[in-house]
């Protein structure tokens, strides 16, 4: 527990600084906050590799699973942020990490399951395009705030802490497309390794899943061929992301949190 308790103090930690960043708007930008994000994504790690150490194999359930995708979540921060793009991502996403990793600490453990290579590989893909698309959707919703607010005429401080509308945009879509490859990857691994849909209770996960990807396809395709922008994008964004969280944590919690299945 001591590493998850660093862990949480060093996300809340990075989390503040970055919001004294945002507070303080036109300065000069800090990266002290990279040195306690750092350590708590790297410790958030390898507290999930000494617990599969001790269960014999990886643990991929509903807690963990959320933990994990805030992981990479945390991770994407720390790339984007790096290079000095909306490193204000952490504001929302490093407590969320926190809290993620402190309850599957704290109540999340399971046996590991005995998966082989190709359905290890499926999920490794999955939890990647969920973590990659969810960055996406707050960039979404980042951006609807920015515009809302400059439509109103609403100069507030933290707006200065947000890249321009047109670079946050790009940054949105080009997160789609790579959101948009690692799901159609997740997609073609589960067709081509996952047995039996019905007896694994997985049609209703894959059918939600396929609706996202359709709508996610349908957002890439209206922006190149008719430059969908603005309000269209976050509403598409918004609505594939959503379909996409039923799909994986809406039916693993039926599954494993409330009918406690595996």
């Amino acid at each position: 527990m001591t590493i998850v308790l660093i862990a949480v103090v060093a996300y809340l930690l990075a989390a503040l600084l970055l919001v004294r960043g945002v507070a303080r708007g036109g300065e000069k930008r800090s990266w002290l906050w990279l040195l306690p994000a750092v350590l708590a994504a790297g410790l958030h790690g390898v507290y999930h590799l000494l617990v599969w150490r001790n269960a014999g194999g990886t643990d991929l359930h509903f807690f963990s699973a959320l933990s994990l995708v805030t992981l990479g979540m945390s991770l994407l921060t720390l790339l984007v942020g790096a290079r000095g793009s909306t490193a204000a991502l952490g504001v929302v996403v490093f407590p969320i990490a926190a809290i993620m990793l402190t309850g599957y600490a704290w109540y999340g453990h399971h046996f590991a399951e005995g998966l082989d290579w190709r359905l290890q590989l499926h999920a490794w893909c999955a939890l990647l395009a969920y973590a990659t698309l969810a960055i996406a959707a707050l960039l979404a919703i980042m951006l609807w705030v920015q515009e809302r607010a400059l439509r109103r005429r609403e100069f507030h401080g933290w707006l200065r802490a947000l890249p321009p509308l047109t670079e946050l945009e790009m940054l949105l879509f080009r997160t789609i497309a790579v959101g948009f490859v690692l799901l159609t990857a997740t997609l073609l691994t589960g067709l081509l390794f996952v047995q039996d849909l019905f007896a694994q209770h997985l049609i209703h996960k894959t059918v939600l899943s396929v609706l996202s990807w359709l709508a996610f396809g349908a957002l890439l395709f209206g922006r190149w061929r008719y430059g969908w922008r603005g309000a269209v994008a976050v509403r598409w964004t918004l609505a594939a992301m959503i379909l996409l969280v039923l799909a994986f944590f809406g039916s693993k919690f039926v599954l494993e949190v409330v009918l406690r299945r595996t």
